[in-house]
């Protein structure tokens, strides 16, 4: 028996429209902005084929001749937020610098589209062409940095962490409105009144050592990321 032809992985592996049928009337660019827009608006949970076909103003039926599955529409979403990033410049030769400026756009990114760990977490990140392009790119701005090449994979899988859990933090700090358990200074004040009991002598020099806890804003929450990613990289890759 002859060997079947592998079937295709992702939904890139195969042409956006079959050679016969009707000329296509969508496209999956159209299709894939539609849904990023509602999940922006709705979070995941409201992206279905059904509802980006209402969207459109056309039946489900019609979008599948351009996507198999909502989870080929999950992948196609991802990885047009990947496509958000700016790419177009050349390394500069200093990498650690380029490398910061990549993550936060990727913080960026995530900041903008909420619902976008949450994908993560539940499809794991299938790498479609612009996932891969950023991938590329990462990888030739670490070019002159020292470190073995699974080091350099490791980095950007760190930047990448970082960046979901950072865009998390501002979603639930926007979310919380600055009061109650989401409040930077009550969480301060209530540490600092634990520390105090003298239970935890280490927690309450490290207390008094740091002093009171900076502002919490966007531009703050930036610097505090762009200090963390300056420490953890040059030692991943030493």
């Amino acid at each position: 028996m002859a060997d079947r032809e592998p079937r295709p992985t992702t939904v890139w592996s195969r042409p956006e429209r079959g050679a016969r049928g009707p000329a296509p009337e969508r496209s999956r660019y159209e299709i894939t902005t539609v849904a990023l827009a509602l999940a922006d608006a709705e979070g995941l949970a409201a992206v279905s084929m059904r509802a980006v076909a209402q969207r459109l103003g056309t039946g489900p039926a019609s979008l599948y001749r351009y996507v198999g599955s909502r989870d080929e529409l999950l992948d196609l979403m991802a990885d047009a937020v990947a496509g958000e990033l700016d790419l177009s410049a050349a390394p500069s030769g200093d990498w650690l610098g380029d490398l910061v400026g990549l993550a936060l756009q990727s913080k960026a990114a995530h900041t903008r589209h909420p619902w976008l760990p949450e994908l993560n977490d539940r499809r794991g990140e299938v790498l479609g062409p612009h996932a891969i392009d950023y991938l590329d790119h990462a990888l030739a701005v670490l070019a002159p940095a020292p470190g073995t090449s699974r080091q350099k994979l490791e980095a950007i899988g760190l930047l990448g962490g970082l960046a979901t859990l950072f865009a998390r933090r501002e979603a639930m700090a926007a979310a919380g409105g600055g009061s109650g358990a989401g409040d930077p200074p009550a969480q301060a004040a209530h540490l600092a009144a634990v520390a105090a009991e003298g239970r935890h002598p280490h927690l309450l020099a490290a207390l008094t050592t740091a002093g009171p806890p900076p502002p919490a804003g966007p531009a703050e929450r930036d610097a505090l990321f762009e200090r963390l990613l300056r420490r953890l990289l040059p030692a991943m890759l030493g």
